[in-house]
């Protein structure tokens, strides 16, 4: 899937964006995207999706995660809860300048940066810590949030508590006329996916002969289609495995899957689980990365 490039600049006077949204969503009309920032993304409550290269995961009781420069990414929160915050912070690569981050005080946060870049997701007491902090910042003087944004990517640092995503990116040099494509595809996929998609009818919306998609897919991809959306439709049996108590078979039904055991196939081979394995050992905030075959 190919990710549309976000332009990001910062505000006159600051070598970085800090923006909050209350009692809203974020990403209220989501779009597969990357930019060139460093981002950090709080999500003070609810429960949402996250979608970074190739990883596919789900959170629990807000979010904390830290991506690095042109990691493409997707997410949003499908249910907030009172008093619902969000805070959004995107560095571009040079913010601390290329001589002042080689300083050897900034060691840990060189590290960090480096880690970030393929996606860290925080849990425990530290997630909503500096998600408080970063709520704090968004009103502080410009200088107050440089410090600030200092000594949160410290604490950031220093902490232990948390997972690397292990998320990979994609090839970005595409057409404009390819990436409007593939934003497409992906609309009829959410829209769809319950259904049984045939390559004429997602071919047919975006003006290809069946040939001519096939090879547009698996080159901007690197999966076939067929692989891209079992991998959607596992992901949403991932996110009802958690939140409900119906039969796994109703569960592969209404996530698109018309033979159980076909589901179970496909379901071990993207998470390394079988359903009922993932439903007795899920977590709070679950993740898995996508298994090529």
């Amino acid at each position: 899937m190919k990710a549309l490039l976000e332009k990001i600049e910062p505000n006159f006077g600051s070598s970085f964006t800090i923006r909050q949204f209350e009692n809203q969503f974020l990403f209220k009309d989501p779009v597969w995207h990357f930019h060139p920032e460093y981002e950090i993304v709080y999500v003070s409550n609810g429960k949402g999706k996250r979608h970074i290269g190739n990883h596919i995961s789900y959170y629990d009781d807000g979010d904390l995660i830290f991506l690095g420069p042109n990691l493409p990414h997707f997410g949003f929160t499908q249910e907030r809860y009172d008093g619902h915050k969000e805070v959004v912070v995107q560095m571009k690569p040079d913010f601390l300048g290329v001589q002042f981050i080689q300083k050897p005080e900034l060691a840990d946060i060189r590290r960090l940066l480096e880690r970030s870049r393929s996606g860290l997701s925080y849990y425990g007491p530290i997630r909503h810590e500096i998600g408080r902090r970063l709520i704090k910042l968004t009103q502080a003087s410009p200088f107050e949030k440089l410090v600030g944004l200092l000594e949160i990517l410290n604490a950031m640092a220093q902490s232990t508590d948390y997972e690397n995503l292990h998320a990979n990116g994609f090839t970005l040099d595409v057409m404009v006329e390819d990436e409007v494509r593939i934003q497409q595809v992906y609309r009829f996929v959410q829209q769809h996916f319950k259904d049984n998609i045939a390559l004429e009818d997602i071919a047919k919306e975006v003006s290809l002969t069946v040939p001519a998609f096939c090879r547009f897919f698996k080159k901007l991809t690197n999966q076939t289609f067929t692989q891209f959306v079992n991998e959607f439709r596992v992901g949403n049996a991932c996110n009802q495995l958690q939140e409900s108590d119906a039969l796994i078979s109703e569960i592969a039904l209404n996530c698109g899957f018309h033979n159980l055991a076909h589901f179970n196939k496909q379901f071990q081979r993207i998470t390394g689980k079988t359903p009922s394995e993932y439903k007795r050992h899920m977590k709070p905030v679950m993740h898995f990365s996508v298994v090529e075959e």
